[in-house]
């Protein structure tokens, strides 16, 4: 028994090597490559030595780092915000009221707009929301505004909504498998005993449903912290966020050193806000059990 009990570890350790190998090569490598590299002094498009905390320092102190960083956080909650809201309306309706032979078809339109690559989605939302745009064209011709709205003019705005609609999938689908396992029976029990449906939403559906919700603010919250191509080509390069500042301190002003020390600081941060929302899905999920 112990011999086929070693036999079955080494096989196991066999199997978990390469994947392991890999997760370290292309994980643990280049974070461990960035935390050298932010600790180090970048001159001339390079890095050297001596150690120093001074990028950090600089990061702490410089307003302008402090307003990206700000910036970046804002914008994100407020796309995690909206997305959540505008998701959980539709994966209820979903979950509760179609039939469960079309769920899977409403599932497959939800996902539809990943048929599309990310940057033709934002560019499309260019032309909606430009200057003589979709919305503008529609406004004036109703007569509902006189001159141009111009929405992408405001950039933090044009921001909210393009990434709120690019993440709103992402947001949908954990949701929806949250409602589902919630037990239909306890909705009926609530309001036979006298529970009105919203008091039964907000006392049964909406608790049971909350790591759904929580692993959707997850989802959405940490790629958009660090998204690129959204102000890029929305905002045009004017709403600069994290990663526009990152590329910009790279690739531009070839400081290796500040680049990398700021995306040790974007990821603590996300890091520090993530296991906050951790720590309340083990709530709930304890809360259930």
């Amino acid at each position: 028994m112990a011999k086929s009990n070693s036999a079955e570890a080494r096989a196991g350790w066999l199997l978990a090597a390469p994947p392991a190998v890999y997760a370290a090569l292309l994980l643990a490598a280049p974070l461990a490559t960035v935390l050298l590299y932010s600790v180090l002094t970048g001159e001339k498009g390079a890095v050297s030595t001596p150690f120093t905390l001074s990028n950090y320092a600089e990061i702490l102190s410089k307003p302008v780092y402090k307003a990206v960083m700000w910036r970046s956080l804002y914008v994100s909650m407020l796309v995690t915000l909206t997305t959540v809201l505008l998701a959980y309306p539709i994966a209820y309706f979903v979950s509760f009221h179609v039939s469960p032979s079309k769920k899977s078809l409403w599932l497959f339109l939800i996902t539809i707009p990943f048929w599309t690559s990310y940057i033709i989605r934002v560019s499309l939302w260019r032309t909606i929301l430009g200057y003589d745009g979709i919305i503008d064209s529609t406004l004036i011709s109703t007569g509902l505004m006189d001159s141009q709205l111009n929405i992408l003019s405001n950039g933090v705005i044009s921001i909210i909504i393009t990434l709120s609609h690019a993440y709103a999938p992402f947001a949908v689908l954990p949701i929806f498998v949250s409602l589902e396992k919630v037990e239909r029976p306890l909705l009926e029990a609530g309001q036979d005993l006298g529970e009105s449906k919203l008091m039964t939403f907000l006392r049964v559906t909406l608790p049971l449903s909350m790591p759904g919700v929580i692993a959707a603010v997850l989802i959405v919250f940490i790629p958009t912290v660090g998204d690129y191509v959204t102000p890029e080509l929305i905002g045009g390069g004017k709403t600069p966020m994290v990663a526009n500042l990152i590329e910009s301190q790279m690739l531009k002003q070839r400081d290796q050193a500040m680049g990398s020390a700021l995306a040790v600081t974007a990821m603590l941060i996300v890091g520090i806000v993530s296991v906050v929302f951790v720590l309340m899905n083990r709530r709930f999920i304890g809360g259930q059990k």
